[in-house]
């Protein structure tokens, strides 16, 4: 039965109007998270948004033993991977490069990911446009940390995998069992890590609020929703929507952890900005799998 237009609208309507919160949400987490890494360390803020997100989840949202056999499983098992990869990368570039400069540059991931199948010249020119943003962003105004760039890059790549993985989670498990299944892989992979770091941790009890807060923020609730996204908007708007982090990461990071960007760099994000909205919001969207119109069809 074929899905009435106006009500199409309103699940895409719904759909975006959370990605956008999501993209607040995250951020806001991202920025929080720069205030408590010097205390305890990339490794730990990880495992504790990771641990927050397993504790929400779990008793809401376990995984049935029938549907897990391993050609449902591995996605799930891959994006728990990825999360941790992306994670981990990310925050420590956030600590050596400040949050605007890092979420631009991990936003390359999701924008060449929209533009891999394409042929046209303007998303040519778009990814030409990107790329330059990213070099002055990163190479003429002051100095740069080489390592944090690769970890953006890094986490870019883990972000990419993060999209394509997520929607094929979220239509081959129901609900958020899937997203479960990921979240206890990636914080079985980060808890080792946290552990070594912990002797040099300095924990307190605003630490600690802090550490719930970017959970929450950062993790439970922008993955959790974005299970409910990606099955109401296509990957192509969530991305249009997506272009614009790096702008909320930057104003993020001058409110709460007091970056400056100067204007060669602000001049950077923005361009970065112009290329992905424009390369994504052109782009033919691609006819539906098979897998994808039943999902809608049960929605």
């Amino acid at each position: 039965m074929d899905e009435v237009p106006g009500a199409s609208r309103r699940r895409t309507t719904v759909g975006a109007a959370t990605q956008v919160g999501t993209e607040v949400s995250i951020n806001l987490g991202s920025a929080l998270a720069g205030v408590a890494i010097p205390f305890v360390g990339s490794p730990i803020v990880v495992a504790a948004r990771q641990l927050v997100m397993v504790v929400v989840l779990l008793p809401f949202y376990r995984p049935r033993r029938a549907l897990l056999t391993w050609r449902r499983l591995w996605p799930a098992v891959a994006l728990g991977v990825s999360l941790a990869v992306m994670n981990l990368s990310f925050y420590e570039a956030v600590h050596l490069l400040g949050l605007g400069i890092a979420a631009t540059v991990e936003f390359l991931g999701p924008l060449l990911l929209a533009l891999a199948t394409s042929r046209r010249l303007l998303d040519v020119g778009c990814v030409v446009v990107a790329g330059a943003g990213v070099v002055l962003l990163t190479g003429l105004e002051g100095t740069i940390d080489v390592w944090g760039v690769v970890l953006a890059l890094v986490a870019a790549a883990g972000w990419a995998a993060y999209i394509l993985l997520t929607r094929r989670v979220a239509l081959g498990l129901p609900g958020l069992e899937g997203l479960t299944v990921a979240s206890i892989v990636s914080l079985a992979l980060i808890l080792p890590i946290a552990a070594f770091t912990l002797p040099s941790a300095e924990f307190s009890w605003p630490v600690a609020g802090l550490l719930l807060g970017i959970g929450v923020l950062s993790s439970a609730l922008p993955y959790a929703l974005d299970t409910f996204i990606l099955r109401r908007i296509t990957a192509r708007l969530y991305a249009i929507i997506t272009s614009f982090g790096p702008v909320v990461a930057a104003v993020f990071g001058w409110i709460v952890l007091g970056e400056r960007l100067g204007p060669v760099q602000l001049v950077a994000i923005l361009l970065v900005c112009a290329a992905a909205g424009t390369a994504i919001a052109t782009q033919r969207p691609a006819p539906a799998s098979e897998l994808e119109q039943t999902a809608e069809g049960l929605t």
